[in-house]
């Protein structure tokens, strides 16, 4: 019977190198994915007030479904703010893997992510399974809460400084607030012409009963590898 190359010291390396590190990191996020809920809060507080004073037709709503996902709408948007339960670490071609921070601690490359996605609140309530919606941000933490962020205008490079960026809740305030900014400032646009001149009558029929002709926003969106932001990792 062949021997094991691997003694029991490198596994017992192994998992204090990397599973109790990611729980760590799993653990610092989910801290941080109840700050997010708390600040969405109080963010909805604040326009729920406004709204009563000044438009009480616009509906402002947040709910959780889960421990992992936080549903805020706006009207006619709906957030959808959700946290993966698994940690990941960057590929070898990652900015990350320069960082002074990261070359000094490889360890502290390990990151939990909260993805933002922005959907039509009118797909949730015609139950319009065929609607797009879109990655707005990504939100990566590591286990000394030290983040980035990725994301669309200047969430893309306002949040960018992983080796000195905490994030606490006044700089999860700036992030969440720029989400929303960036989802509120694109419009439904109307859909060519061209993509109906032909329509069937089953699209109609179904148009008639639920209003299930798919629908999406344009956002034209793009993360920072298809832009070639400036990172300061």
């Amino acid at each position: 019977m062949a021997k094991s190359n691997i003694g029991m010291s490198e596994l017992e390396e192994l998992i204090i190198s990397k599973s109790s590190v990611k729980q760590d990191v799993y653990t610092v996020t989910k801290e941080v994915f109840v700050d997010l809920k708390e600040v969405l809060a109080g963010i909805a507080s604040e326009l729920e007030a406004f709204t009563a004073r000044s438009d009480q037709r616009i509906s402002i709503q947040l709910n959780a479904p889960s421990d992992f996902e936080c549903q805020m709408t706006l009207a006619g948007d709906t957030t959808i703010f959700q946290m993966h339960t698994n940690v990941f670490m960057f590929p070898p071609s990652h900015m990350i893997h320069r960082s002074p921070y990261v070359m000094k601690e490889p360890k502290n490359g390990y990151c939990g992510v909260i993805n933002v996605f922005n959907f039509l609140t009118d797909s949730f309530r015609y139950q319009r399974m065929d609607d797009s919606g879109y990655l707005i941000a990504r939100i990566f933490i590591n286990r000394e809460r030290h983040f980035f962020v990725e994301g669309q205008q200047q969430l893309g490079y306002l949040f960018n400084d992983f080796n000195k960026a905490e994030l606490t809740k006044k700089e999860l305030k700036k992030v969440l607030e720029l989400a929303l900014k960036y989802i509120l400032n694109f419009e439904l646009y109307t859909p060519p012409f061209s993509a109906f001149k032909e329509v069937k009558l089953s699209d109609i029929q179904d148009l008639t009963q639920s209003l299930k002709l798919q629908t999406s926003k344009r956002l034209g969106f793009r993360f920072q590898a298809d832009e070639e932001n400036e990172v300061d990792f």
